[in-house]
């Protein structure tokens, strides 16, 4: 088949996959090797308007790795990302605005997600990118230094209540049963590489006063996340972006939740714990 080629998006993350079709995502046997290694070069590629459906989705992502399983869902391979109240976690979905790491509080994130757009948004609904490996190399010598052996507490109410900051009962219960995760702040992958670990779900520094932490991780992602280090998509009925969850943080930018935008997702399992 013809070489694979992408084109650069943006100058820290990002590129289009070019001239890839569905017949190429189900038959390529170089395909999915280049994709991986395009990832880990520019945390997220873009397949133009492919018009791949579920079934073509996760036939490619299996050649990719592992799947992770969505439950309350026809299809468990795939999670419908969408505000339709039949959704079983159209609740949490709001949460999606903000910054954040898929599988932040599982012991071992997600290693990259997939998602295809069904529906749009007439307005709105962009999706963002953010490096998380720039953001560290971004760093002051002296800032890595003194950030090298801070952590972080992870929890599902931060994230939540960001969204919902005066929670009913129920509510308080379900983010309760939730288990806390604990990263540093520095992620040393095993490829050498390190990045920033933040984003919704991080609660506090670990043996700093509260105020103190919280203002020292929003200072970092809000300077990780300044407009010229991230990549807004703007999708059409078709786009399929895959991301490396383990090197960047992402976002849903608002919209009109009325409307039907819906996008369909596949995760890959991860293979790093944050260390």
């Amino acid at each position: 088949m013809a070489a694979i080629a992408f084109a650069k998006l943006g100058d820290t993350i990002g590129a289009e996959v070019l001239a890839v079709d569905v017949d190429r995502l189900l038959h390529d046997d170089d395909l999915p090797d280049a994709c991986l290694d395009a990832l880990e070069e520019h945390g997220v590629l873009l397949f133009r308007e492919i018009g791949a459906d579920d079934e073509t989705q996760v036939a490619f992502c299996r050649k990719l790795g592992d799947l992770v399983q969505f439950r309350g869902y026809p299809n468990p391979d795939v999670m419908e990302i969408s505000f339709d109240p039949a959704n079983p976690n159209a609740e949490y979905f709001a949460s999606n605005d903000h910054w954040h790491i898929d599988g932040a509080l599982d012991a071992i994130p997600a290693k990259a997600s997939i998602l295809t757009a069904h529906a749009t948004a007439d307005e709105g609904g962009e999706t963002e990118f953010a490096s998380t490996y720039a953001a560290y190399d971004a760093l002051s010598d002296s800032e890595r230094e003194r950030y090298r052996d801070l952590r972080v507490l992870h929890t599902f109410e931060a994230i939540q209540r960001r969204t919902y900051p005066d929670p009913t009962p129920e509510q308080r219960a379900e983010w309760d049963s939730r288990t806390p995760r604990e990263h540093p702040l520095i992620w040393e992958h095993r490829s050498g590489r390190r990045s920033l670990v933040f984003g919704g779900t991080a609660s506090h520094v670990v043996g700093m006063d509260v105020d103190e932490g919280r203002a020292l991780l929003a200072d970092l992602e809000r300077r990780a996340t300044a407009p010229d280090r991230v990549l807004r998509h703007h999708w059409s009925v078709g786009d399929m972006v895959m991301w490396d969850n383990r090197g960047l943080v992402h976002r849903a930018c608002p919209f009109d939740r009325a409307q039907p935008r819906r996008m369909h997702r596949t995760t890959l399992v991860g293979d790093e714990a944050i260390a």
